[in-house]
Parts: structure tokens; C-alpha cells; sequence
């Protein structure tokens, strides 16, 4: 390699590399903290950027939809308020589908808690019953029990308790009260960003042309256009699966004559937002409900459960959720078991559609290679 003027200036730039990297991994615990404090002041841009990208899917939806002839045609009036109407109405979707699902799962929650309380009112007789049998008398009377003592642990597990409850209502509170602010900046940093999206693309594709060679900054625009496609077709596959299983659970219910079949039906939508898992969690809170009104039902619901579960994993998810990112089913079944295993419920949602971008790149590379070796497979 000749040593020019152009080879020198990179060979400085991996030395200055090679030099950060060893000073880092001598200190990791200040890098380690020092990403911490910085993802506490991005935290709710982080948020904000999320809550942007989720609603850009129905804004370019009703936008194209709503606007579409008219922003071709090139009308003034209609370009200033496609957005921002577009905008609101994306809102106000997302806020009748939360508002919906409150309406419909919160009251029957509700009655089923009053149900089981009369239910243990009822049995409270049975209670006192079994109190009062002489076996259970004898028993009692035959354990070495001292009064003082259990008075004294009573009153020191009392004071502990409210020492406990009055420093996790603070922090709690204090917890919810960050949580809101952050969520309330995030939501207005969305709103501007979607609302001038266009602008600041450009702005960040000029600065990105100015600072670093033409040549990477072309692939980082692809990988940035690859992730946005994906990623918003695993959303909205994740919310076609969603309503698919809800649907087929309220259909299936209300044939076989099952309580709650709105409730089950919506409750379980919701859930299955968790990819392959979700619909488990949202299982079990139905078993519940239903065994308060019948045992039998309970049992025969988990056996329909099974049944639909069984559709919706290996017919059903992976076509829908994996057709939709380009991913094949197999690799939506390790994304979601790698993803939940790091990073819990949020690892779920988010391997799937990152999978599908290194893959869809990696595939790229591979197709790059052959064909610079001019072989056909």
C-alpha cells in the first residue's frame, strides 16, 4: 500500500479508532454510565419517536386515501391541511381503539370481581363450618401457640407494612408522574416530527452527505428505507394477526354458547400484540373469568384455546407476520424466542422486524457475491 496523502489520513482515523475503543473497554463502567444519563435526557425523544412512527402507518393511510387526487393535482389549500388533518384523524383513531377496549373490558372486569366476591360471601358458611368441626378444634388447640408473640410479629409486620407502603406510594408516584411527563414531551416532539417529516429528512440526508463519503451514506439510506418498510409492515401484520385471533375466538365462543365472548374476543386482540406469546397471557385472565360463572366451560375453553392457538401459531402468524417483513417462519420463530429471552415482552417486538432487515441485507450480500463470481446456484 503507498503510503499518500489519502492512505495516511485513514490509517490516523483507524489509530484514533483503535485508541477509543482500548480507553473504552478500560473504562466500561463510565461508557456504561454515561449511556445511561444520555438515554435519561433522549428518553422522551426516544418515546416521541415511537409514538411518530406508530402513528405515521394510519397518517400515510388516510393521507393517500383522503388527499391522494388532490395533492397530485397540486392544490395549495389541500397541501397545507392533508397533514395536519391527517394527523388528528390518526389520533383520534388510535384514541377510539384504546376508549373501545376500556369500554368493553373494564365493566365486564369489573362484575366479574363483584361475582367473585359474592361467591365468597356465599361460601363464607362453608368457612365457618369447617371452623367449628372437632377435628379441626382439636387440631388448633393441640399446636403450641403463644399469644405475646404473635401480637409482637403482627404489629412489627403492620409497621413495616405502612413504612413499605408510604415509601412505594412516593416512589410510585413520583415514578407515574415522570412517566407522564416524559410520554406528554414525546407525544408533541411526534406530532412535530410528522408533521414535518419531509423537511427533516432532507435536512439530515444533507447533513449526512456533508460530513461522511457519498458512498456509505447511500447504504445507510438504503438499510433506513429497508428497516422503515419493515418495520412498518410487522406492525401492521401484528395488528391484522391481533384482530384475525380476537375474531375467531368471538365467533368460535359465541357458537359454542361460552360467557364473555366480547369481552374474550377483544381482551385477547389485545394481547396478541405480543407476537406467538400474547394470546397465552390474555388465555389465562379468560380462564379465570369464565370459571367464576362455570368450571366445566373453563375447561372446555382451555381445550378451545389449544385448538386456535394451534391455527394461529402455524398457520396463521407466520404467513401473515413473517409474509409480511419478508421473513421465513422459521426465522420468526427464533427471532421471537431469541428476543423474548434478551429483552422480555419488548425483545418480542422488536427482533422480529430487525431479524428481517439483517437478513434481507445479508440475503443481499450473498446475491452480491455470487454474482461478482458470476456463479449461478
Amino acid at each position: 500500500m503507498q503510503l499518500d496523502k489519502e492512505n495516511i489520513k485513514k490509517i490516523r482515523w483507524l489509530i484514533a479508532f483503535a485508541i477509543l475503543l482500548y480507553l473504552g473497554v478500560q473504562n466500561l463502567h463510565i461508557v456504561i454510565s454515561t449511556v445511561r444519563v444520555l438515554l435519561g435526557f433522549l428518553f422522551p425523544f426516544i418515546i416521541g419517536f415511537g409514538i411518530a412512527f406508530i402513528l405515521n402507518i394510519p397518517m400515510k393511510f388516510i393521507e393517500h386515501h383522503l388527499f391522494g387526487k388532490a395533492l397530485k393535482q397540486e392544490k395549495k389549500t389541500v397541501q397545507k391541511l392533508a397533514r395536519p388533518v391527517s394527523l388528528v384523524l390518526s389520533i383520534c383513531f388510535v384514541i377510539c381503539i384504546i376508549v373501545i377496549v376500556m369500554l368493553v373490558v373494564v365493566p365486564e372486569l369489573g362484575a366479574t370481581f363483584v361475582n367473585i366476591a359474592k361467591k365468597i360471601e356465599e361460601n363464607i358458611p362453608v368457612f365457618q363450618k369447617f371452623g367449628n368441626n372437632p377435628e379441626v378444634v382439636k387440631w388448633a388447640q393441640s399446636l403450641d401457640i403463644e399469644p405475646g408473640k404473635i401480637i409482637d410479629s403482627v404489629l412489627g409486620v403492620l409497621k413495616n407494612g405502612v413504612n413499605n407502603i408510604v415509601s412505594s406510594t412516593v416512589s410510585i408516584t413520583m415514578g407515574l408522574l415522570t412517566t407522564a411527563m416524559n410520554v406528554s414531551i414525546g407525544f408533541v416532539f411526534a406530532c412535530y416530527v410528522l408533521l414535518q417529516k419531509e423537511k427533516l429528512l432532507q435536512q439530515i440526508k444533507k447533513a449526512m452527505y456533508a460530513m461522511f463519503p457519498e458512498k456509505p451514506v447511500r447504504y445507510l439510506a438504503h438499510v433506513w428505507n429497508l428497516a422503515n418498510r419493515i418495520f412498518s409492515s410487522f406492525i401492521t401484520g401484528q395488528c391484522i394477526e391481533a384482530v384475525i385471533l380476537g375474531s375467531m375466538f368471538f365467533v368460535s365462543m359465541t357458537i359454542l354458547h361460552f360467557p364473555y365472548a366480547m369481552l374474550v374476543g377483544v381482551l385477547i386482540s389485545f394481547t396478541a400484540l405480543i407476537p406467538l406469546f400474547g394470546g397465552i397471557i390474555g388465555c389465562w385472565v379468560a380462564f379465570f373469568l369464565i370459571l367464576m360463572i362455570s368450571p366445566v366451560k373453563a375447561v372446555l375453553f382451555l381445550g378451545l384455546f389449544l385448538i386456535l392457538q394451534q391455527i394461529e401459531g402455524n398457520l396463521i402468524y407466520p404467513h401473515v407476520v413473517g409474509g409480511s417483513v419478508g421473513l421465513p417462519s422459521i426465522w420468526v420463530l427464533v427471532a421471537v424466542t431469541l428476543g423474548g429471552s434478551l429483552m422480555g415482552i419488548a425483545g418480542m417486538l422488536i427482533f422480529i422486524p430487525t431479524v428481517s432487515v439483517i437478513y434481507t441485507l445479508f440475503r443481499e450480500w450473498v446475491y452480491a457475491r455470487l454474482e461478482k463470481k458470476q456463479l449461478v446456484l
